[in-house]
């Protein structure tokens, strides 16, 4: 399938948010990322369900809510229905969720992809019993929290394993990276498997937007 770029908007200027939406929109931006964060599962605190409402006003990009949360179950059912038509994924920490399969299984009940994102320290064979259940996995390639964070380079081979389990399964979720995504490492996440790609400081703190998406792209087309 043809491979995504989407821009995280923890890193867009929120005091003009709205604009910055626009903007990636305008550039090409497949879909939008949205980080929210509790202040427990994670140090930092982010986006709320009033953003995620305010979002859809704008007609953005489908939206790829990220729930960096404890206890997900509980309030799922809200960013889907604050974002609504525009919520493509929800994705839930694998660490923070107790009913993993229910909870995949309640987001697709939606009408919505289900995503399980995976620490850095987290192993890939914790995920072998849900990939039934999961349209996206999300390998974080920094410890989860903040943004502009470096890219951890022995996620790479994470990816590369991950890519080989999905190939040699009956299921076929994508594969999404997060974290100190840039022009410069974005080939070496494809090549290793990835479709997905998240990038917040590596597309809203350049210059022009659009030129970076599109060398983004060129970057990642001609991978396998």
């Amino acid at each position: 399938m043809r491979k995504l770029i989407v821009p995280s908007i923890l890193s867009a200027d929120f005091t003009r948010l709205g604009e910055e939406v626009r903007s990636i929109q305008q550039s090409g931006a497949d879909w939008i990322h949205v980080d929210v964060m509790d202040g427990h599962f994670v140090p930092n605190i982010s986006i709320g369900i009033p953003v995620v409402k305010s979002l859809k006003s704008l007609n953005p990009p489908m939206m790829d809510i990220h729930l960096m949360i404890d206890n997900p179950e509980k309030i799922i059912w809200a960013f889907i229905e604050a974002g609504k038509p525009f919520v493509k994924v929800v994705t839930i920490q694998i660490e923070a969720c107790r009913l993993l399969h229910s909870t995949l299984t309640a987001i697709r009940s939606y009408g919505v992809m289900a995503g399980v994102a995976l620490n850095p320290g987290t192993p890939i064979v914790n995920i072998e019993e849900i990939l039934p259940y999961v349209d996206l996995i999300l390998i974080m390639t920094v410890e989860p929290g903040f943004a502009e964070q470096k890219f951890i380079e022995t996620m790479i081979p994470k990816i590369k394993r991950l890519r080989q389990e999905i190939n040699n399964s009956d299921y076929k979720p994508l594969i999404e990276v997060d974290g100190g995504i840039k022009l410069e490492n974005i080939r070496a996440a494809a090549e290793a498997g990835a479709n997905v790609f998240v990038s917040g400081s590596g597309i809203f703190k350049t210059e022009d937007y659009s030129k970076t998406i599109q060398a983004m792209r060129r970057e990642i087309e001609n991978t396998r």
